[in-house]
């Protein structure tokens, strides 16, 4: 479902650059998100499951690059500076509502079952919508490119441009398949810990809040504080920061090593550990994340942002390929690992670090091109240009 998800973006991206603009696609695909979540919240089979979950495999993936870039597109050389930080707090924003769907969902699932559970993050959707399409007039609205798209992406240049920035995304991929981890194989890894903590019982899954919560945190703090102080000694670039995150994420992975061997010498450390990794992780992830976000945008030509965005968007997927593969290749004939849950951490803490050198020198050759959305004049701005 997660691969998915980031490998859906691509056609939300031909759509958008192509045919109906960022506004459009966003507005038609959320529609669809919706029904997504209205199939899985009246039907509760496994036809339902499997109806409702493309729906918002469509949906939701689908919108991915064009809402990215529809943020990067309402800033253009005059105010471009503010790229970092706009992204920055739109990540913020996507966490919020991370954080209370990580608290409640599981909750709703618990209580009051599938109906509730799935059915709540529907209406909070179908608000958003609502919402999107009242602020319609609001927007810079960036017109599809038809032909000029296919000439602009397709030709000497365009292709050059897409390798050189998927070669970077393919770094980030490692990232992210050990990032999803912390929805699947840390979930299991808390149920063996002991879950009662700061005094109240812990379920396994409401553990990834922590995540959200602490990127809440992390973006200001990060954004006012640690950057400007980092940067007085160590000139900090897009590719450095994303760098540095690469070796922090492999540090959250050999933590999640020690407290699996913790596990199995017969301990049952408590789960405040794994919120300790957590803080870990979710440092990489602003680094590595978000910083990727303004990357992919500010790297892409203005013809083509949701398109780039859409690669980068597919790297995610094959990060999650990259876990589903390994784990398939380590079973045995009756579905068992083959390798101890420590050795699998540890595993992917070196897959981590091998990537992380392996990038240095693959960022120092490549050359920053910024392309900015070129500003109408005053009078015609939120005019949507595209309808």
């Amino acid at each position: 479902f997660i691969m998915g998800v980031y490998a859906f973006p691509i056609i939300g991206a031909l759509l958008s650059d192509i045919f109906w603009g960022k506004y459009r696609t966003i507005i038609s695909l959320s529609i669809v998100y919706c029904l997504g979540h209205l199939v899985l919240a009246l039907d509760a089979t496994r036809l339902g499951l499997l109806a409702g979950c493309i729906l918002i495999t469509m949906g939701s993936g689908g919108i991915k690059p064009c809402v990215s870039a529809h943020v990067g597109d309402q800033f253009g050389q005059s105010n471009q500076h503010l790229l970092s930080k706009v992204f920055g707090w739109f990540y913020f924003s996507i966490n919020v509502g991370a954080f209370f769907s990580m608290i409640l969902t599981p909750w709703l699932l618990e209580h009051y079952g599938p109906h509730w559970a799935f059915g709540v993050p529907g209406i909070f959707m179908f608000l958003a919508t609502v919402a999107f399409w009242m602020g319609r007039h609001k927007f810079v609205h960036i017109p599809p490119s038809g032909s000029a798209f296919v000439k602009e992406s397709f030709g000497k240049e365009g292709l050059k441009i897409i390798l050189r920035l998927t070669i970077l995304f393919v770094f980030a991929s490692m990232f992210f398949s050990l990032f999803d981890q912390s929805h699947s194989a840390w979930v299991i890894q808390a149920k063996k810990m002991d879950q009662h903590w700061l005094g109240m019982d812990i379920l396994p899954s409401q553990m990834q809040a922590v995540n959200p919560l602490l990127i809440l945190l992390m973006i200001p703090a990060f954004t006012y504080g640690v950057y400007p102080a980092i940067n007085k000694v160590f000139p900090l670039t897009p590719l450095r920061k994303i760098s540095i995150g690469l070796f922090v994420a492999g540090l959250s992975f050999a933590v999640a090593a020690l407290l699996e061997m913790w596990i199995a010498a017969g301990g049952k450390p408590s789960i405040g550990w794994q919120a300790f990794d957590y803080v870990i992780l979710t440092g990489a992830e602003v680094m590595v994340s978000i910083t990727c976000l303004e990357f992919a945008y500010t790297q892409a030509p203005r013809k083509m942002k949701s398109f780039i965005m859409s690669f980068y968007l597919l790297a995610i997927a094959l990060g999650n390929a990259f876990t589903a593969l390994f784990n398939l290749i380590i079973q045995d004939a009756e579905g068992n690992s083959r390798i101890t849950d420590v050795q699998y951490y540890w595993f992917f803490t070196g897959m981590m670090l091998l990537t992380a050198v392996i990038f240095i020198p693959v960022a120092r050759r490549y050359k920053m091109h910024n392309y900015i959305q070129e500003e109408k004049p005053a009078d015609n701005q939120g005019a949507p240009a595209d309808g």
